[in-house]
């Protein structure tokens, strides 16, 4: 179905109409056409030819064209874009969209059963009931319905802020503007793609007239929703799969089967292929059947996500970092591909390790051109032997990060030589070590290093970090190389740099000014992410986020690392005392905040920046809010983990070991030395029954 024409001179029939008569035709028209758009876009089913839909959408821009004050929300000719936005605004998820965790083999979803089995306490995995739906190659997206009206929607951005795209998706015919027997706030999410023909046909399009090709499905998808000028999104071929929702005021389902019915019945659309299994072995063969079907699916996917069906049983499942425990992607093998190394480079990763990448002859792996591929580490080159000339078989690890798997040892040039791993730094000289029990030999040069300097600034705006708009990995590179930056606190003062970018090619005052508001308004920054932002050794998201709300501030947290370089001291005790922070991690932070250049980073950044406490959780009505609890012996009615997540969500610290500090040990049968140590403390010992009235109370 054609688009339609705009209009032209103002027919007579329109300048003799009232402007009521127009609001009350344009009312019309929007209907009609929207009921023309479901059928054909949604059902399958056209209910008009091309020319009569044509006249419908031509007499809709007259009348429009006519009376400008009249043209409404809901209005067919703002599905064909309108004019470009200056960019993108952010928009703060009112729940954040959280990633999945991976199951790469079957023992992967074995494991997924039994752990939701065992965190509910249920018997048998096998009786468990689970959603499996197609994982869709493609950009999430999340739409905002209040009162069945469209008013928002949001591409995931970090999983806690997007990009305000709404313009953008009010040109997909895939997405009702209306909604009807909706609750009256619903945030439908979902996965905004392209499918494999139109893809073929863009580029086709794309190469006639000159213009940029994309390198597969997905690409052009993202590329083609965030373009700031609407009317070419509205050229685009793109569609949207719906697969869960975000706020809603009212949940009146009570399953994910019953969920896609609502979603259909809303007029959004469902993958034809996600269909409901119970237990692993049913779940593992429906992934087998859509493997085979894959090649001849409309669209691209890469795996299948599974979900638990019972939303009771995934409320009590809850979260672990940014991940849903009732919830897992079981992604499709990998695509292979053969080709040659041309050589082995040497990256210098922001903690100083030595990353070794093949370089390879070019070659198209599941639509994708590949000429770099990761070796991992010297002792996977030995391994495997890889050699400079070789014969090799790559494939992109999850869709996403190309390797080598094997060698083709007998087409191997017969004057190849083993590759000698460096001893020395590529970039700065330094002795390359390798510490006794690791796999990563690293550059011991540390900031003196500038390969080290460069990722740890990349790191510090990267998306999870400092988010920085307009500041990515070319940038960084530029303004390090040119000498405006040499540490993370130097980016905020690039303002004071003006009059280089005055006289820099590429840099108009527009843009230069838009990427210094945009560092501002990163001067507010939770310590969570400032932690992370830090580029500590094994001190990733969900560590960072545990160390926050652990030491609550800055200054508490650096007191609390100096001290614990002891240990025998109570603060090295407390730091391992923190669930899921061992003596390795506690090593590498101990050391980071020990060493001066790091205290040297630290204290030049928090002169620059307000560093917010994260957000606690809701505590207002919690009896054990602050207090400090540890988990013993058998829990009956929930198991352990399920009894943490309930704690922390009421505000309270989970520590693995008894302390003078601990405030409350629940013990369960089977109790042993913590209890004891409990009794001997002088901490209080709760059965299971009498935490769960006090929390309960």
């Amino acid at each position: 179905m054609s688009s339609g024409a705009g209009a032209g001179a103002t027919p007579k029939h329109v300048l003799l109409m009232t402007a009521e008569e127009a609001a009350a035709e344009l009312k019309s028209l929007a209907a009609e056409i929207a009921a023309l758009d479901q059928a054909y876009y949604q059902d399958d089913a056209p209910k008009a030819d091309d020319a009569a839909y044509d006249g419908l959408r031509k007499r809709n821009a007259e009348i429009e064209a006519a009376f400008p004050n009249n043209v409404r929300d809901d209005s067919p000719s703002k599905r064909v874009g309108a004019a470009p936005a200056a960019g993108f605004a952010k928009v703060i998820h009112s729940k954040p969209m959280l990633s999945l965790a991976n199951a790469f083999n079957d023992d992967d979803v074995v494991d997924f059963f039994a752990g939701v089995a065992r965190f509910l306490k249920i018997d048998d995995p096998a009786s468990i009931q689970i959603m499996a739906e197609p994982k869709i190659d493609g950009l999430s997206i999340a739409v905002r319905y209040e009162n069945g009206h469209m008013v928002q929607a949001a591409t995931r951005g970090d999983g806690r802020e997007g990009e305000d795209v709404t313009r953008n998706i009010r040109t997909l015919y895939d997405v009702p503007n209306r909604i009807k027997n909706a609750p009256e706030v619903l945030e439908v999410r979902g996965e905004v793609y392209m499918a494999k023909d139109d893809f073929f046909a863009l580029n086709d399009r794309q190469t006639d007239a000159g213009a940029k090709v994309f390198a597969n499905p997905r690409n052009a998808a993202a590329g083609s929703l965030r373009q700031k000028d609407s009317k070419i999104t509205a050229e685009r071929p793109l569609r949207m799969f719906a697969y869960s929702w975000g706020e809603v005021s009212d949940v009146s389902w009570a399953t994910q089967a019953e969920f896609h019915d609502r979603l259909r019945g809303w007029g959004l659309q469902v993958p034809e292929t996600a269909r409901l299994c119970t237990g692993a072995m049913e779940t593992i063969a429906a992934h087998a059947d859509l493997m085979d079907q894959r090649p001849t699916l409309a669209y691209d996917i890469d795996g299948i996500v599974y979900k638990v069906n019972r939303l009771d049983w995934q409320e009590r499942l809850g979260q672990v970092s940014r991940s849903p425990r009732w919830a897992i992607a079981h992604k499709f093998p990998a695509e292979k591909a053969q080709t040659i190394v041309n050589g082995i480079d040497i990256q210098v990763g922001r903690t100083g390790s030595l990353t070794p990448v093949a370089r390879l002859e070019p070659v198209n792996v599941g639509g994708v051109m590949v000429s770099n591929a990761t070796l991992h580490n010297e002792d996977e080159i030995a391994r495997k032997d890889v050699r400079i000339g070789d014969t090799v078989v790559i494939q992109r690890a999850g869709d996403v990060i190309p390797q080598v798997v094997s060698v083709e040892i007998d087409k191997r040039p017969a004057d190849s030589a083993p590759y000698d791993f460096p001893t020395v730094c590529p970039r700065c000289g330094s002795d390359a070590v390798r510490p006794e029990g690791e796999v990563a030999r690293r550059c011991s040069g540390g900031l003196i290093c500038p390969a080290q300097r460069l990722e740890r600034l990349k790191h510090f705006v990267s998306r999870d970090a400092f988010d920085i708009e307009g500041l990515g990995v070319q940038n960084v590179d530029l303004f390090l190389s040119e000498g405006l930056i040499a540490q993370p606190a130097d980016i905020f003062r690039l303002r004071e740099r003006a009059d280089w970018f005055d006289s820099a090619e590429g840099w108009r005052e527009k843009s230069r000014d838009n990427l210094f508001d945009a560092i501002d308004t990163r001067r507010t920054i939770g310590l969570d992410r400032f932690i992370y932002a830090l580029g500590i050794r094994q001190v990733g998201q969900a560590t960072a986020r545990l160390l926050a709300r652990h030491y609550g501030t800055l200054e508490d947290l650096r007191a609390a690392l100096v001290e614990a370089k002891e240990p025998t001291s109570g603060a090295f005790a407390d730091l391992i005392n923190i669930d899921q922070i061992g003596p390795s991690v506690a090593e590498d932070l101990i050391g980071f905040f020990n060493e001066d250049h790091n205290i040297a980073v630290v204290d030049d950044l928090v002169a620059e920046l307000d560093i917010q406490a994260v957000e606690a959780p809701d505590t207002d009505n919690s009896p054990v809010a602050g207090k400090t609890v540890v988990f013993t012996g058998t829990l009956e009615t929930m198991s352990r983990s399920e009894a943490k997540a309930k704690a922390e969500s009421l505000g309270c610290k989970v520590a693995g070991t008894v302390s003078a500090k601990t405030d409350y040990v629940v013990a369960g049968p089977g109790a042993g030395s913590k209890l004891k140590k409990a009794e001997a403390l002088g901490v209080t010992v709760l059965t299971e029954e009498a935490w769960a009235a006090m929390i309960t109370d």
